[in-house]
């Protein structure tokens, strides 16, 4: 039994072992036929095309080329964590989409088409996601095969947040990772971190900054921020607690992430947070905490080889949000 099977320019909706399946068409001749299966975690899609002069090699599922082709059928099967899917997280679904596109050559007579796919599934109690996410609580960034995450979690960091509302005073937990597929074991650092009213940095966007200097969590000096014990190297968890900025209004979280070696701390690849009563701290090994000693001052970089480099595709830049800061008193 096929989970789908629909003529362009026609919305089906069917279920296929437990997952609900959406294909979405756009408006356009009827010339073809798509048969579309959503499994446990991979997606087969069969093309069949009626165009005499169309080549189905040219045929795209996000980034993926066909797993096979002839002169009338292109074939995919896809692992959900490849081809760029996207992730929406709604609820208790997981709504994982893509784009099928038809590249036309520039010789070609047949138009170029976009015809998004989807399949839905239930969302596991303990799922949080490490993949690409187009939503306030999560985003994902890759970086050659590096895959940056960061995203706001329950109080508990079992699970992605609930709710993108925050009463003043209040702690967010922020939760970033990087998955690491041929690296070595990775250190995550967050880097620095501000506060804006933009999902993008201009020169004129209203700024708060959280984390600066290389790693120090200013935050950490006037409220109950901290960083939370690792769970493991490639993670970082941070409670921050809600500061008076942009009340009521949009608020997004710029941060630059770095993955590094483990063993190659300095002052400016830490993590390092302010504890009353005993000053800054270093997150990794408090008996390197004079690695702190500059968040007083100015952090500065060492001039030597740096993994971080654009070259080893090391530091992400990622933004959170939005999320709004509320005044319970106002």
């Amino acid at each position: 039994m096929h989970c789908v099977s629909s003529k362009h320019a026609v919305m089906m909706v069917s279920f296929c072992q437990g997952a609900l399946l959406l294909s979405l068409a756009a408006s356009m001749a009827v010339y073809a036929d798509m048969k579309v299966h959503c499994g446990p975690d991979f997606v087969t899609l069969m093309w069949t095309e009626s165009r005499p002069q169309a080549d189905t090699s040219l045929l795209r599922l996000g980034s993926c080329f066909p797993t096979s082709f002839s002169a009338g059928e292109a074939y995919f099967y896809v692992d959900l964590t490849d081809c760029n899917f996207r992730i929406l997280v709604t609820g208790d679904v997981l709504l994982y989409s893509n784009d099928l596109t038809y590249v036309a050559s520039d010789d070609s007579y047949n138009l170029a088409f976009t015809h998004p796919v989807a399949c839905a599934y239930e969302r596991p109690k303990d799922w949080y996601s490490s993949q690409q996410i187009y939503d306030p609580v999560f985003k994902t960034y890759g970086l050659g095969d590096l895959q940056f995450t960061i995203g706001l979690m329950n109080d508990d960091f079992s699970g992605p947040a609930e709710f993108t509302s925050y009463p003043l005073g209040s702690i967010i937990p922020i939760m970033a990772s990087v998955v690491q597929k041929t690296h070595q074991p990775l250190l995550l650092l967050l880097e620095e971190c501000v506060a804006a009213t933009t999902p993008e940095l201009h020169p004129e966007s209203t700024m708060y900054p959280i984390i600066s200097n290389k790693g120090c969590l200013l935050e950490s000096v006037s409220s109950q921020s901290k960083f939370e014990p690792r769970q493991k190297s490639s993670e970082m968890r941070l409670s921050l607690q809600t500061f008076k900025f942009a009340m009521g209004e949009e608020v997004y979280i710029h941060c630059k992430l770095l993955a590094w070696d483990p063993n190659g701390l300095d002052s400016t690849k830490k993590a390092c947070h302010f504890v009353k009563g005993h000053g800054w701290e270093l997150l990794d090994d408090l008996a390197q905490s004079n690695l702190c000693d500059c968040c007083e001052s100015k952090c500065k970089s060492r001039r030597q080889r740096s993994v971080a480099s654009e070259k080893h595709g090391m530091v992400q830049k990622a933004v959170i949000g939005p999320f709004t800061i509320t005044d319970v008193n106002s």
